[in-house]
């Protein structure tokens, strides 16, 4: 006690709060020095309820050592000098009692009276955790506990990070339980739950692959199906793990999100060769993603993808050198779409390292087309009429420099004669045809196109002359992009 009391008068609670602490890793040993001029040293660590640690402090030289321990409170929760007679102190299970950072003090015998000098190593495992109800669990954890008509619920707590994927398994090892299980966030949100477990053959509960939207503390309900009301019992055992591709970015469920005109910066490694980002885009809409190394030896690889995951553009060295570029791309759909960040050759490739992701709009590719022109694209078969009251028709598609296109206008019924043209996005033509088609068809084969942008396809007639009437009648329109 006289130790106790000594130990408050020349190291005070606020004192040792104020130190900056030096932070133990659990299971690294750490190493320092007591001497007159340093008679201690304070450490520190995070612990959760219900952890059981095993604490050693050894000496070398003539170093006689004291250990305390410290809540957040600045209660001492011990202080130990020898231990089985020897000078080195040994805590062989320490539960901790709340989470909560606590400080670890080393020194000497006697502090700044004591006499003794030398070395020590401090070292801080974690051998297990209790299964109380109450207790805090951590990733690869496991517990075995009773659900009783006297204790019908268990609840254990976890910490998490946004993006993480979690499994929660809970397992009947003895009686009739049949297992139930639920997830709560901080405000008591139901975010999960399982009675049994898809495919387990039996009455386990599971919940798996559960994505974790913001940090924060977790609540694990362990019950019975019927909870309080139920009239299953028997001991169960309950697992927590992390799923694989845990953590944010390393799966779609947990992309990234990535704004227009934002720039993030990343690292790619043999464990982790992809990095998933998500943004939200309109039809229509021109995006441009860059990838460009930073760092290592990287060689970028990009994936433009649907909501999906379905592939819709990727690029290995356009960016020059090893860097990576999608530009200009037409945005098919208002949705969710996926950049993800790779390597050339994905899993099986041997460059890694740091990068910077771009992703830039250059509006809609629409912008300033007027709204009664209908937007197509490759691919497109439409069908019109053309006659005294609609002479012409007028359609706008998005198209890249060096497409190959066919522009196909085909009589329907009535007398028409069509007539096709490609307009550049000042209203110029660039192309026209009456009759190549075939009979009365008008018909524009493999033209390429001298730039990526906007144009227009004018579908109308051939006009009357020398006393004849002007045509008229339905068309069918096809636009397609032809490939050698």
């Amino acid at each position: 006690m006289r130790l106790l009391i000594l130990l408050l008068m020349l190291f005070p609670a606020a004192a040792i709060r104020a130190q900056e602490d030096n932070l133990i890793t659990y299971g690294v040993s750490l190493s320092g020095q007591i001497s007159s001029a340093s008679p201690r040293a304070v450490y520190a660590f995070d612990g959760l309820r219900g952890e059981v640690l095993s604490i050693s402090l050894k000496a070398t030289g003539s170093l006689d050592p004291v250990l305390s321990l410290v809540d957040a409170g600045g209660a001492i929760l011990f202080h130990q000098d020898d231990s089985a007679g020897s000078r080195d102190v040994t805590i062989e299970a320490f539960r901790v009692p709340q989470s909560g950072r606590y400080r670890l003090i080393v020194g000497r015998f006697g502090y700044r009276l004591g006499s003794t000098t030398g070395g020590y190593t401090l070292l801080v495992e974690r051998i297990g955790v209790s299964s109380a109800s109450g207790s805090a669990l951590r990733y690869g954890d496991s517990v075995i506990n009773t659900i009783t008509n006297m204790t019908p619920q268990m609840f254990y707590s976890f910490r998490a990070r946004r993006g993480d994927l979690i499994n929660i398994r809970m397992e009947r090892v003895s009686g009739d339980l049949d297992p139930y299980l639920q997830v709560v966030d901080s405000s008591a949100f139901l975010l999960a739950d399982n009675d049994d477990a898809t495919g387990s053959g039996s009455l386990d509960a599971g919940i798996f692959n559960l994505l974790i939207e913001q940090d924060g503390t977790y609540i694990i309900k362990a019950t019975r199906y019927g909870e309080a009301a139920g009239t299953s019992s028997g001991r169960f055992v309950l697992t927590l793990e992390e799923a694989d591709n845990s953590g944010l970015g390393n799966s779609p469920q947990a992309a990234i999100p990535i704004l227009v005109g934002e720039t993030l910066d990343g690292e790619l490694t043999n464990a982790n060769y992809n990095r998933y980002y998500a943004f939200e885009a309109r039809a229509d809409d021109l995006i441009t993603v860059r990838m460009n190394r930073t760092a290592g030896t990287l060689d970028a690889f990009l994936i433009l993808a649907n909501a999906g995951l379905q592939q819709l553009a990727a690029d290995d060295d356009s960016g020059g050198g090893q860097n990576a570029r999608i530009e200009n791309f037409l945005i098919p759909a208002d949705g969710r779409y996926y950049i993800i960040a790779s390597r050339f050759e994905g899993e099986t490739g041997t460059t890694a390292g740091g990068y910077r992701l771009e992703l830039q709009s250059l509006g809609n590719a629409f912008d300033g087309v007027p709204e009664n022109v209908a937007r197509i694209s490759y691919g497109t078969t439409i069908t019109g009429r053309i006659d005294d009251q609609t002479p012409e028709v007028r359609f706008a598609f998005w198209g890249f420099q060096n497409d190959a296109i066919t522009v196909a206008l085909n009589r329907g019924d009535g007398d028409l004669d069509p007539a096709v043209s490609i307009l550049d996005a000042n209203g110029n033509a660039l192309i026209s045809d009456d009759d190549s088609g075939g009979g009365q068809n008008a018909r524009i084969a493999r033209y390429v196109l001298p730039r990526a942008g906007v144009y227009t396809i004018r579908a109308t007639r051939f006009s009357g002359t020398d006393g004849n009437p002007n045509t008229q009648g339905s068309f069918i329109l096809v636009l397609a992009r032809v490939f050698e």
